[in-house]
């Protein structure tokens, strides 16, 4: 049974909170960011996290590459951001507490685990001198707890080894911080009875270390009082779950699909960060899912179109190296017409780069980057909820417009987590596909309404047709190396592409509809816009958001709106490439580009600073 919760200390209310959790890639920091996640959303928190993970497999444990930390701002008001800066700082060595002692708030608590702070473990951290006793931790409230002692004791008639003892130390270290924030011990609980069924071994020690530290927040007096940040009472009624990017785009390009009318296909080569979305689709080939793991990017991509041929809905996942050797099939599916989702995990590059930093730098390669003219529209998710609508929204234009379809998303978004309201299924409007049957008048390259080519699924007696990559004739889909006609084939794949914009609505604007300034973003910079923009809208700044989700064609209606201002302001995750394309699109407008590449998302207050320097000049 768990313990209730204490009264002996005084309980402060807090609005918001942002704890991160620092550590060795091997301490389990992942897992207990999950949890403390998964619990703060149950007792109705809003919230915003940032996993921040080595690339490598396994870093050399104790180093400074190797810290891997988790970072999660809960509030009972709106929550944009995972927090510019910690409150508090669980670092379990010295590398993770010299990582990350620089971002933490003046005046922070710092849990720090004297356990790991030996003369080989300061070595390893290439720190001189103990952080603990060198004056560096001055300003902050140090809390030094030796957990490795703590759990050695917590454990000490535990049949496991001492090693696996010292596994146990993040729920100890998450009990703690269970009790210091006044979270439930339940759900966390329940988690490792199923988690390790078959190890009840590991049920009960892992439960043991959880509820020890929960205990020594009362039995050792560390802390000067508890905190209690109520339910968010913002947020709409509905049910909800607490989810992360990648699962919630399953989930989405699930929902087209069967709004669709189709079963999917999904070709997919490993890489960091898009191989969730396979795992997870993989699991659901009682739904009518087919997956492949293909021996290499064009394969993955090649079978895909190939599914769509045969009626499927054709989809592969990748990040940017994986897009560029996707791109000349990516070229086949524009001349062929079928529908195909082409999601792309974005990460820090060139390269391999960066694989575990965020990015937006692939926007350019997603809009222009194939041989020749192959125009496809791209769509970029804001938030880890809004990727089950852009997932939705990107079957919807594959399969009415006869094209494939780039979805960005990132990695901020990919593996960032956030409480997700379940739709209502009766929300969700169909778009349910009509395959061609009937042979009279059939032609394989006419078209309907909206530019798109009749859908024939092979062996339909009478609309035998011909496809591949060499052009087509107009109308008959016979190879053709006509002038005229290529050109005409050119422009007919262009308009049906730029026909797309009559389906989508003009971004909306929030603030003044017109002022001194209006910040434009795309893809994940939507919660640090919003914060920053929402703070110097209750100073009376004028200044304005809009948030761009259909990136290629760009909606119509935005010259107009961009006019109402005298200077808009695009910040993005790379060198200025949407700053770049609206330059070339809307000539006459004044558009500032705050690029950003390091890796980290923008912070409220960077952007704050930016904006009101644009203001003041």
């Amino acid at each position: 049974m768990t313990r209730e919760i204490g009264t002996e200390l005084p309980l402060q209310q807090q609005e918001s909170v942002v704890i991160r959790f620092a550590g060795d890639s091997g301490d389990g920091m992942q897992i207990t960011g999950n949890q403390f996640t998964g619990t703060s959303a149950g007792v109705g928190n809003d919230l915003a996290t940032l996993p921040d993970f080595p690339a490598e497999i396994r870093a050399p444990a104790g180093t400074r590459p190797g810290v891997s930390g988790f970072q999660i701002h809960f509030g009972s008001s709106e929550v944009h951001t995972p927090g510019d800066a910690p409150d508090v700082l669980v670092a379990m060595n010295p590398a993770a507490l010299a990582v990350n002692l620089s971002d933490l708030k003046p005046g922070g608590i710092v849990v720090v685990n004297t356990g790991n702070f030996k003369e080989t473990d300061l070595k390893k951290a290439k720190l001189e001198r103990s952080p603990l006793g060198d004056g560096s931790l001055e300003g902050f409230r140090v809390i030094s707890i030796d957990i490795n002692e703590r759990v050695k004791k917590a454990l000490e008639d535990s049949p496991l080894s001492a090693k696996d003892v010292q596994r146990c130390k993040n729920f100890w270290t998450l009990g703690m911080m269970y009790w210091l924030y006044s979270r439930p011990l339940e759900p966390t609980m329940n988690w490792l009875a199923t988690k390790f069924a078959k190890r009840p071994e590991l049920v009960e020690a892992n439960q043991k270390a959880l509820q020890s530290g929960f205990n020594a927040g009362d039995i050792h007096e560390m802390f000067q009082g508890r905190y209690e940040v109520p339910a968010c009472d913002v947020m709409p009624p509905g049910t909800y779950r607490n989810i992360m990017g990648n699962p919630a785009l399953g989930l989405g390009l699930m929902a087209g699909s069967e709004l669709a009318g189709l079963d999917i296909f999904l070709g997919a080569y490993p890489i960091t960060p898009a191989s969730d979305i396979l795992h997870q689709l993989s699991g659901y080939k009682h739904y009518g899912v087919v997956t492949m793991q293909a021996e290499d990017e064009i394969a993955a991509i090649c079978a895909a179109i190939g599914a769509s041929y045969t009626g499927y809905l054709g989809m592969t996942a990748t990040s940017g190296p994986g897009l560029a050797l996707k791109t000349e099939a990516m070229g086949l599916a524009v001349a062929v017409e079928l529908p195909l989702v082409i999601i792309d995990v974005q990460r820090a590059g060139p390269s391999t780069g960066m694989p575990t930093k965020v990015e937006q730098a692939d926007l350019l390669q997603c809009v222009f980057g194939r041989n020749s003219e192959a125009p496809m529209p791209v769509l970029a998710a804001s938030t880890p909820s809004d990727c089950f609508d852009i997932g939705i929204e990107a079957c919807r234009i594959a399969v009415q417009y006869m094209t494939p379809v780039v979805v960005l998303t990132d990695n901020y978004l990919a593996n960032g987590s956030e409480p997700w309201r379940l739709p209502k299924l009766e929300d969700l409007e169909p778009f349910e596909v009509e395959f061609r049957t009937d042979p009279e008048g059939y032609q394989p390259y006419s078209r309907d309404e909206k530019g798109a080519r009749p859908w024939v699924k092979p062996g339909t007696p009478g609309l035998e047709h011909r496809i591949g990559g060499l052009e087509k004739e107009h109308l008959t889909g016979n190879i053709c190396y006509d002038a005229d006609n290529h050109e005409l084939m050119t422009n007919l794949r262009h308009n049906k592409v730029m026909a797309v914009r009559d389906s989508i609505p003009t971004p909306e604007v929030f603030g003044p509809e017109s002022g001194d300034l209006l910040v434009v973003g795309w893809g994940s910079t939507l919660g640090a816009i919003t914060g920053a923009v929402d703070r110097l809208q209750k100073k009376d700044a004028s200044v304005g958001r809009m948030h761009l989700r259909h990136l290629w064609p760009l909606p119509a209606g935005l010259d107009e709106i961009f006019s109402r201002y005298k200077a808009i302001l695009v910040p993005e995750y790379n060198m200025g490439q949407m700053a770049r394309i609206l330059r070339s699109e809307y000539q006459s407008h004044s558009f500032h580009s705050y690029p950003k590449v390091q890796g980290k998302p923008f912070t409220t207050t960077e952007l704050m600073h930016k904006i009101t320097g644009i203001l003041e000049s």
